[in-house]
């Protein structure tokens, strides 16, 4: 006889899928790009996608901005359904728009509930396992989001320039998803604990820029910032950039594929690594290291291994830098405001995310995004590093930090 996984498994998978989804969709823009501006369907232009992917980012951020003080009153497990089901529907839609300003319109809607997803998925696998795994919880969870990018990267490849089945398959896998979460997805007992601590213990969103957490949380904003520039500027435009180096469609967008799993391999190495030696000086390391990998990326490679080893490292290197600094937030706050320091964490590096694929794609309506795009990621990178290695320390033992 078979016993059902025990509920912290369904926590582990069912953020894990999450995850999956938002990579997979935010993948598949950066693939759909070259063949719309190729073919000009919908009237795209490079200024058209470059507005496209601004207004997209624009809606992740401001529901990764919302979501986190939501998910600290309100719950985990409801705000996470939700925000799956929203981006779900819209992004079903966004194959019938007739033209760019709708298609733009969509994936904003769609973005909403996709920013939602990731601070409300890591939040709870952070807390479905002991605090010693936290980096691993993060980077093991965020090994969905290139596990999608991977999957989208394959089904473009199968479909040949057919953008729409791309979307059809995002929007379908969400809705699959939300009748499994709501049968199977517990609520995170660290929020019923927190919620049920005695009113003098508890943290609220505001104290976030207090003497306690003011100088942490600010370093870690601006360590996102730079580290989700890289991942949605890397992922939105790689395929371009490469194109635009002379390279072959195909081999450029195979080498989004490359990138991404070199990023799972690279997710699965530092959060072991970062659970043994500490979150903050890994994630320094792994910032030097991508700075040093998209300054090489900025070389015409002729050889076509050397330029597959270049681009799985640098997968390795910049993916997990930014994912380790969820590890620390998820490490470093307490339950009562823990979804809402990921929630502002996250919203601030969208803001990155949002002006990396603009910058990369006013180099490319320049003309000029090869080479000068890496040397902007690389400059990036550099400031990431500066970033994670001011942060402070842990601003209390998790003993002193009181939530029931």
């Amino acid at each position: 006889m078979t016993t059902s996984p025990p509920r912290p498994a369904w926590t582990a998978a069912l953020c894990w899928l999450t995850v999956l989804i938002e990579g997979y969709d935010l993948v598949a823009l950066g693939a759909a790009i070259p063949t719309l501006l190729r073919t000009h369907e919908l009237g795209f232009t490079p200024a058209g996608a470059t507005a496209v992917a601004t207004v997209s980012l624009v809606g992740v951020g401001i529901g990764a901005a919302c979501i986190g003080p939501l998910t600290d009153r309100f719950g985990r497990r409801g705000m996470l359904i939700w925000s799956v089901l929203l981006f779900s529907l819209f992004t079903l839609a966004i194959p019938l728009s007739p033209n760019v300003a709708v298609f733009g319109a969509l994936r904003f809607a769609a973005g909403l509930g996709l920013g939602a997803c990731m601070p409300v998925a890591l939040t709870m696998m952070s807390e479905s396992l002991p605090e010693r795994r936290r980096a691993s919880a993060n980077t093991v969870t965020m090994t969905g989001y290139h596990v999608g990018a991977v999957l989208t990267s394959l089904l473009a490849l199968a479909v040949a320039g057919d953008w729409r089945v791309l979307f059809y398959g995002g929007g379908i896998v969400g809705l699959l998803v939300v009748p499994v979460m709501w049968l199977r997805l517990p609520e995170s007992a660290a929020f019923l604990a927190a919620r049920q601590a005695p009113e003098r213990d508890r943290v609220r969103p505001r104290d976030l820029l207090g003497p306690r957490f003011r100088r942490t949380i600010l370093t870690v904003w601006a360590g996102s910032f730079m580290g989700l520039l890289l991942v949605y500027g890397l992922n939105t435009w790689l395929p371009q950039l490469m194109a635009t180096a002379g390279y072959p469609l195909a081999t450029s967008i195979a080498l989004l594929l490359v990138l991404n799993v070199g990023a799972i391999a690279g997710l699965l190495i530092a959060g072991a690594v970062a659970d043994r030696f500490g979150i903050k000086r890994v994630a320094v390391i792994w910032f030097a290291a991508a700075a040093l990998l998209l300054a090489a990326l900025s070389l015409r490679v002729d050889s076509q291994l050397l330029l597959n080893v270049l681009v799985l490292l640098t997968g390795v290197f910049v993916f997990s830098a930014q994912v380790l600094i969820f590890g620390y937030v998820a490490h470093t706050f307490p339950a009562a405001a823990r979804g809402t320091a990921l929630g502002l964490t996250s919203a601030v590096g969208r803001l990155g995310s949002i002006l990396g694929p603009f910058v990369t794609g006013m180099l490319v309506t320049a003309g000029v995004a090869y080479p000068w795009g890496f040397w902007f990621f690389a400059a990036v990178a550099v400031l990431g590093l500066a970033a994670m290695a001011t942060v402070a320390g842990r601003t209390a033992p998790a003993s002193d930090v009181r939530v029931a």
